[in-house]
């Protein structure tokens, strides 16, 4: 009996092994293939996040000023430690109540939703966790079919092997879709509470995590019955997960909720500054034009939104609405180089054309200090004396070149650089030019930072050539400050939609000349504004000198096309261009005006706030009180008196040696046209 035993007992361990060794070899291929799959999802890495966001632009004060919105979707990105932490535990518990204990799926739901697919013989019932509508959202289309859930599944399990459960969730959070074009909880948020996703309520949150179920069925815009008992479902959620008590979930439930219905973002803010930027984000960043429109970046700019106000404000209110003329203008701070305000035309829904940066534009007199400073650097003083009067320059025996002033007013005598440039004498101007070489002017503009095709002639000392309102405002900046010149910024920096800083613009600056030059010319401009140079004309900035009340310099620039003003104290310089668009002259009378108001009244208001701030004078520069008539130093004699100021060593050291006529202000040309009538002389004398 007991061999048959051994025999029963070998022969069963024989099957046993047998069955062993089956098991063994049929689940070597499923470790090996569940290995191979382990590492090749490690190999793959972590799938690309990235989805569609609204790329939003913020001011210098950190407010928004706009938003290139994709495909008219609202989708802004935010951290998870900025969404209420009530809306965080009422998703976990109404999606995915296991969603910190698995590892992509639900095994227990999946089962009860197999289940219940078969009993009625299609899908269904959703099983899906967290991370698996996550992978949907970003990968897939939202069809119920056995081929996409084995993608999800794959997607997720990529997912989860990679990011952690704070960014699975927070990548879910600003993904999943809430109705009426609002991708994620910040732009739900926006949308129908107008508040940001961090400062929602328990009742507010309760009620915003129902719609993902079904966003057009729950949409509290649609049907607030069905929002509500879905909230009911919610808070419920919250309760059985311990989350809330239900004395909690009963005051949320019943406290009122109101419904915004709409996006709180601002309205847009200086449009034409925008799209600058978006050409600068797509031409200078290197973004293509998808990233800037799907790319969920936070573009820090330069704007100061109040300034833009007043730029808004002073164009609109200067300029009737029955003209037709248009305007560019620019004011940034001459320290920095941050673009402040940008006016690219009297209204972006009538044209984009950007005035400010792409119109290329006569500047007139607003060339001449480029000049000048080339002519100091030459040896002239601001006492330099040159004849004013009507003037033929020859080149060669065929071409000849006769400037005329405006108003054909002239001196017909002597006059200084400091008259010169107050009065904007343009024969003084084309003298000057042809003396130091045309050559030098151009040198001169293009090292500060002209870049516009200019030409040694002796009328670009008039202005002649076209230039960009932008680029001379931006040359101006380095009278301004000291002789540096810091490179325009309209972005500060980028942040991409993780909150990575992807772009960075630092200060760029470079000295273009010595900090006495700048401080002597400044004083020359300041001369524009100075009635004690007036002379055979008033000085140009008389109209609005009025308007001055701190240190102030600038100069004034005309064609027949073209009105110009371009001006600056320490804190700020501000350009302004008014003209028309296709070729029409400018009326003597109605159109010649606007640029300098437009300016004097926005500089007062820019700076009312701000403290007054001088011209800080180097060492290298003395002033000396001149006769503004003669150059010379003043005495008993010439009592009339300025303090000028010069490069030390140049400034005069000889006295008036008598009272300095009284000039006549009489006008003369080369072909003896008629005087001009009373009306036109007591307008030309207004509009200086």
């Amino acid at each position: 009996m007991e061999i048959i035993k051994i025999d029963r007992l070998k022969k069963n361990w024989k099957w046993a092994w047998l069955w062993i060794r089956t098991l063994i070899l049929l689940s070597i291929p499923v470790v090996v293939i569940g290995c191979a799959f382990f590492i090749y999802i490690h190999v793959l890495g972590p799938p690309p996040l990235k989805v569609p966001q609204t790329t939003v632009f913020y001011g210098a004060d950190g407010t928004i000023i706009g938003e290139h919105e994709p495909l008219g979707q609202n989708r802004f990105w935010v951290k998870l430690e900025d969404v209420s932490p009530a809306l965080i535990e009422a998703t976990i518990a109404v999606e995915d109540r296991k969603f910190y204990n698995h590892h992509g799926f639900d095994l227990r739901r999946i089962a009860a939703a197999l289940l219940a697919d078969i009993k009625a013989g299609a899908k269904v019932q959703g099983a899906s966790t967290i991370t698996q509508q996550y992978s949907r959202n970003l990968f897939l289309a939202p069809d119920k079919t056995w081929e996409r859930k084995l993608k999800e599944a794959f997607y997720a399990v990529r997912i989860e092997a990679n990011y952690t459960k704070e960014e699975i969730l927070q990548g879910y959070l600003n993904t999943i879709y809430y109705g009426h074009g609002n991708y994620g909880v910040e732009a739900a948020s926006q949308y129908y509470f107008g508040k940001s996703a961090k400062a929602l309520n328990l009742a507010e949150a309760s009620l915003l995590a129902g719609i993902p179920k079904g966003p057009s069925y729950y949409s509290p815009l649609k049907n607030m019955e069905n929002a509500r008992v879905r909230q009911q479902i919610v808070l419920d959620s919250m309760v059985a997960t311990g989350k809330i008590s239900e004395t909690q979930a009963l005051k949320a439930y019943q406290t009122p909720i109101e419904i915004i219905g709409k996006a709180s973002l601002p309205e847009e803010k200086a449009s034409y500054f925008q799209d600058e930027v978006e050409y600068l984000l797509k031409n200078r960043v290197g973004l293509d034009p998808e990233e800037v429109a799907l790319g969920g970046y936070h573009v820090y700019t330069t704007l100061d939104t109040e300034l833009q106000k007043k730029a808004d404000h002073w164009v609109e209110k200067t300029i009737p609405d029955i003209s037709t003329i248009q305007v560019g203008m620019v004011a940034l701070d001459p320290r920095s180089g941050d673009v402040k305000a940008m006016v690219g035309g009297r209204s972006y829904e009538e044209s984009t054309y950007n005035r400010a940066t792409q119109a290329r534009r006569a500047p007139g007199s607003t060339f001449k200090p480029f000049l000048y400073y080339a002519a100091l650097k030459k040896g002239y003083t601001p006492s330099s004396l040159l004849r004013s009067e009507p003037t033929t320059f020859y080149e060669g025996e065929e071409n000849q070149y006769t400037p005329e002033n405006f108003g054909n007013y002239y001196a017909n005598e002597e006059i200084t650089l400091a008259q010169a440039m107050a009065v904007s004498d343009n024969v003084y101007a084309v003298k000057t030019n042809i003396f130091i070489g045309t050559d030098q002017l151009v040198k001169t503009a293009k090292d500060f930072g002209i870049k516009s095709e200019l030409a040694p002639i002796p009328s670009l000392a008039l202005g002649t050539k076209p230039v960009g309102v932008l680029e001379m405002v931006s040359a101006y900046s380095v009278f301004a400050n000291k002789g540096v010149r810091s490179e325009p910024r309209f972005i500060k920096k980028i942040v991409d939609y993780k909150g990575d800083v992807v772009y960075e613009q630092e200060v760029v600056k470079k000295r273009v000349i010595d900090p006495e030059y700048a401080y002597v010319m400044t004083d020359l401009l300041r001369g524009v504004f100075d009635q004690r140079l007036n002379d055979y004309t008033r000085v140009t900035g008389a109209s609005i000198s009025g308007l001055i009340n701190r240190p102030t310099a600038g100069k004034t620039g005309s064609t027949n096309y073209d009105n110009w003003i371009i001006g600056y104290t320490p804190q700020l310089v501000t350009g302004v261009w008014t003209g028309y668009d296709k070729g029409k002259t400018l009326h003597e009378f109605n159109d010649v005006l606007y640029s300098k108001n437009i300016w004097g009244h926005f500089m007062k208001d820019a700076l009312a706030d701000r403290p007054i701030v001088q011209f800080r004078k180097p060492k290298g520069v003395v002033g000396v009180y001149i006769n503004p008539d003669s150059g010379l130093l003043s005495n008993k004699n010439c009592p009339e008196k300025r303090l000028s100021y010069y490069i030390a060593g140049t400034e005069p050291t000889e006295y008036c040696e008598g009272k300095a006529p009284v000039k006549e202000k009489k006008r003369t040309a080369p072909d003896q046209r008629e005087q001009p009538g009373i009306f036109k002389r007591i307008w030309h004398w207004l509009s200086n």
